[in-house]
């Protein structure tokens, strides 16, 4: 299994970070919608290291599908072929109070998108002409002047990134994978995704459909290493748990009372207190969590039968490069 690691940099120290990540056995590197720019660290790499390289995700719906075209045909010239677009819907709140955007049906606006990013990459690639035409958005107009032509290494995949049953049914139908949200259970992934994933693949035709899960990862070499680990991921899982969009994850394992509680102390800043809340076992059913070794054993055991590749995460602390390279090393030699 191929490991892919978050490229958590300022596009200025891009570059350097993407090198030392891909030296301690990293395949790939994606970024996210954090405090900078989901593409511009990309696009500071692309071509400067020997990886694959993803958006993981971009926002979707605050961008038009023409943007995330333009810089999808980008980056897979600038990367030799080995870029990804993945695409994601974000909730309500950010869309509306953060990116100052519209919205609306989440599924068949991303539907929509997906779509239209895949019919307009087609259209360059393909020479025909562009005419898709949405309930959301419409792209008709594409004179000469505006087309970059074939891309020499092919159209790069669009994937979805999702957690819900009627997201993940979507991306299983329209998209070219589907990137599991980080937030899961091993029960939750089994019992809820795959069979959503089987329903938008029948729904679509397709006997293959790729899957990308996404770890939260706990790692250390010592008990001191794991405990600083665990409370960085401690917060996440916490601030994960608080939010409405999340509690189907946490009704799998019987522990949906827990969102409101979290909620409500979100909006009062008691933090710890909600670090407390995220119990042990939460941690080890949420996350992975213990030597690399140990992670690399449980994330072949969750996903190892569904995909050759794993996006994961180290919130709050930075594993040493060779603790890296021996979990990239024991998750290839399984």
């Amino acid at each position: 299994m191929l490991l892919d690691l978050q490229l958590d940099a300022r596009p200025d120290r891009s570059a350097e970070r993407a090198r030392t990540l891909v030296d301690a056995g990293a395949a790939g590197l994606f970024t996210f919608e954090g405090p900078h720019d989901v593409l511009l660290p990309l696009a500071a790499v692309a071509g400067r290291v020997d990886a694959d390289l993803m958006t993981n995700v971009a926002i979707a719906m605050p961008r038009s599908p023409m943007h995330l075209a333009h810089a999808a045909w980008d980056l897979q010239l600038m990367s030799g072929g080995r870029f990804r677009l993945g695409l994601g819907s974000q909730i309500r709140p950010h869309i509306e109070k953060r990116y100052g955007a519209t919205w609306s049906a989440p599924a068949a606006r991303m539907r929509e998108i997906v779509l239209a990013v895949r019919t307009i990459l087609d259209s360059w690639q393909d020479g025909t002409p562009l005419d898709f035409r949405g309930e959301h958005t419409r792209h008709t107009l594409m004179p000469s002047t505006f087309v970059p032509g074939p891309n020499p290494y092919g159209r790069p995949p669009v994937l979805l990134g999702a957690l819900g049953p009627l997201m993940t049914r979507t991306a299983a139908e329209v998209a070219d994978g589907l990137l599991v949200m980080p937030f899961h259970s091993h029960r939750h992934f089994r019992e809820r995704t795959l069979p959503a994933v089987a329903e938008g693949m029948k729904q679509a035709g397709r006997t293959e459909f790729p899957i990308y899960p996404q770890v939260i990862v706990a790692m250390g070499g010592s008990a001191e290493e794991l405990t600083a680990a665990s409370t960085g991921v401690r917060g996440l899982l916490a601030f994960y748990s608080s939010t409405p969009a999340y509690r189907p994850v946490l009704e799998v394992e019987g522990w949906e009372q827990l969102q409101p509680e979290l909620n409500a102390l979100s909006k009062t800043g008691n933090i710890m207190t909600m670090f407390d809340r995220i119990s042990d076992h939460m941690v080890d059913t949420l996350a992975v969590r213990g030597t690399p070794q140990d992670c690399a054993a449980e994330i072949l055991r969750r996903f190892g039968d569904f995909t050759d590749r794993v996006c994961c995460y180290f919130p709050g602390y930075d594993p040493p490069a060779e603790q890296i390279a021996a979990l990239a090393a024991a998750l290839r030699r399984e």
